[in-house]
């Protein structure tokens, strides 16, 4: 004799079928699954991450007063790269720290400061009143900052003659760990 189920024990095991259906749809595409879906499209995925004693990505920007330019421009000489702000407290005061390396190892190095997404008038006014003789790049919609996966600012970036990554600061640079890290880059102090 067969036994019958009651009328709602369809409609549970549909349910809890459509529930595993959709958790394994979001674990695919949300989850850890999510690199198997991204190894078909290689590709299209994002630069790697820069890391330290690795190439720095190369990047093209252009410069306060408008010239185009690339950080492959300075192969050969060692490179500062700061990631600035005008309204960050940390940035303004660390400005001059930078503008005097700059301007005491011009002959070794090279201070590049990467404006972080803001108007080129803006920038011209905070340069003008610190009269800041540096090279200052501008950043319209922060991608250098991202391919460099700037997460706050300031950070400095240092990298060597031959265009390896060799430090990254995070935060304001005192004059002593500036020095450190131009030591360490061989700069004659």
């Amino acid at each position: 004799m067969r036994r019958k189920l009651p009328p709602y024990t369809f409609w549970l095991a549909a349910g809890v079928l459509i529930g595993l259906l959709a958790g394994l749809a979001a674990l695919l595409v949300f989850g850890p699954g999510r690199a198997w879906l991204d190894r078909r499209n290689v590709t299209s995925l994002a630069p790697a991450v820069p890391q330290i004693d690795r190439p720095a990505p190369d990047f093209p920007a252009t410069t306060l007063n408008g010239q185009p330019v690339r950080l492959s421009d300075w192969q050969g000489k060692l490179r500062v790269v700061n990631f600035w702000a005008t309204w960050c407290g940390p940035c303004q005061v660390e400005m001059p720290l930078l503008e005097e390396a700059q301007k005491r190892y011009a002959d070794q190095l090279v201070v590049l400061a990467v404006n972080s997404d803001e108007p080129a008038n803006q920038v011209q006014g905070f340069v003008d009143k610190l009269n800041l003789s540096m090279t200052v790049l501008l950043d319209p919609g922060t991608q250098i900052a991202q391919l460099y996966r700037v997460r706050g600012l300031p950070t400095t970036l240092f990298i060597d003659e031959k265009g390896v990554l060799r430090y990254q600061h995070i935060g304001l640079l005192s004059e002593g760990t500036l020095a450190g890290y131009l030591e360490e880059l061989g700069v004659n102090q």
